[in-house]
C-alpha cells in the first residue's frame, strides 16, 4: 500500500499543565510539519483537557508524531482519524458595517441562505456567526466582503470520532460513550 498524504485530525487527552502546548507543537515543528488548525478546551472527562490539531501529512509520519506525542508526562492517550472518521465544523464570526444591514436588503438573504445568525447589532457594526464546514464558512466570507466587512476570525477544528476513543477506559472510569 502506497503511503499517501492525507488530512488528520489529531485529538490528545491531557492534564492541564503550563508548558505543554509548547512541547507538543514543537513535535510538529521539529518534523517540519504545519498546523493548520489547533483548538483546546475542556474533554467529556472533569480536569481532562483536549487539544484537536488538524495536519495533512502521510500516515507513517503521524504515527511516529502520536508516538511522540504520547511519550510526554502530561499526555493521557492522543489518537489520529481521518476525516471520513470524524464529524467536524467550525465556527466563523464576521463583522460588518450596520449601514449595509439597513441599506442591503440582499445582505438578509445572504445570511437566512447561509443559515448564519445575527448576534448582535449596534449603530456602526452587526455581527454575524456561521457553524460549518470550513467551505461554507468561506463563501459566506466572499458573499459578505462588498458589504464593509470590517473583521473576520474562524475557529480551529472542533470534532468527535465517530468510533470511541475509549478514554474513559483508559482512565479507569465508566465506558466512554
Amino acid at each position: 500500500m502506497i503511503d499517501k498524504l492525507n488530512t488528520y485530525t489529531v485529538s490528545i487527552y491531557t492534564e492541564n499543565n503550563i508548558g505543554l502546548l509548547n512541547r507538543i507543537s514543537a513535535i510538529f515543528l521539529k518534523r517540519h510539519v504545519n498546523i493548520e488548525s489547533l483548538t483546546s478546551s475542556q474533554s467529556e472527562i472533569d480536569n481532562i483537557y483536549r487539544f484537536v490539531i488538524v495536519v495533512t501529512m502521510l500516515e507513517s509520519k503521524i504515527k511516529r508524531i502520536i508516538k511522540q506525542i504520547e511519550k510526554q508526562i502530561e499526555v493521557i492517550a492522543a489518537f489520529y482519524h481521518t476525516d471520513k472518521e470524524t464529524i467536524y465544523l467550525e465556527s466563523a464570526l464576521y463583522k460588518v458595517k450596520s449601514k449595509s444591514l439597513f441599506d442591503e436588503k440582499h445582505i438578509q438573504k445572504i445570511i437566512k441562505n447561509s443559515q448564519a445568525n445575527i448576534v448582535t447589532v449596534s449603530p456602526d457594526y452587526f455581527v454575524i456567526e456561521k457553524t460549518g464546514w470550513r467551505k461554507e464558512t468561506e463563501k459566506l466570507y466572499k458573499s459578505l466582503e462588498p458589504y464593509g466587512l470590517l473583521q473576520f476570525v474562524r475557529s480551529g477544528r472542533i470534532s468527535v470520532s465517530k468510533e470511541p476513543m475509549n478514554i474513559s477506559n483508559i482512565l479507569g472510569l465508566n465506558s466512554d460513550k
